[in-house]
């Protein structure tokens, strides 16, 4: 029993993780297990001692709640950095991807647009020159003249 170690030192009672040390009257009373925190009648936090002996209780708390916040902040940070920070890059390429598409179509219409400008000049050039044939009947038949 915890009770056994009271009025020795904090060590010897806190070698079994079942007691509590309390500084006010240097007793090793059992951890009270019903309640999550031991009630300030039995021994107040801060001259309460659980696991070890250089941390009181109060302390042991704050700290404990501390890391378990960073704990859930970082974890909170790297599942919005998942989720809505990577997203993006992926529309991003998407945008990059569709702007390339009509770029190139784009190009390919201009390229269509000069063709047919080519075609008219020449076609200018052949009739000014009488190598054109016409439209009206494609199939004459060469004379010699």
């Amino acid at each position: 029993a915890c009770s056994a170690f009271s009025q020795k030192s904090c060590e010897e009672c806190l070698k079994n993780v079942s007691c509590l040390w309390c500084y006010t009257n240097n007793t090793c009373i059992d951890y009270p297990v019903r309640s999550i925190f031991p009630p300030s009648s039995l021994c107040s936090l801060s001259n309460a001692r659980w696991g070890v002996c250089w941390i009181n209780f109060e302390a042991l708390i704050i700290a404990m709640a501390v890391v378990a916040g960073l704990i859930l902040v970082s974890i909170t940070v790297c599942c919005c950095y998942c989720c809505y920070c990577r997203r993006p890059s992926r529309s991003r390429l998407e945008e990059e991807e569709e702007q390339l598409a009509r770029k190139r179509e784009e190009r390919r219409l201009e390229s269509l647009q000069r063709k047919h400008e080519r075609k008219l000049k020449h076609d200018e050039i052949r009739k000014k020159y009488g190598l054109l044939q016409d439209s009206d009947n494609p199939y004459s038949r060469f004379e010699n003249e």
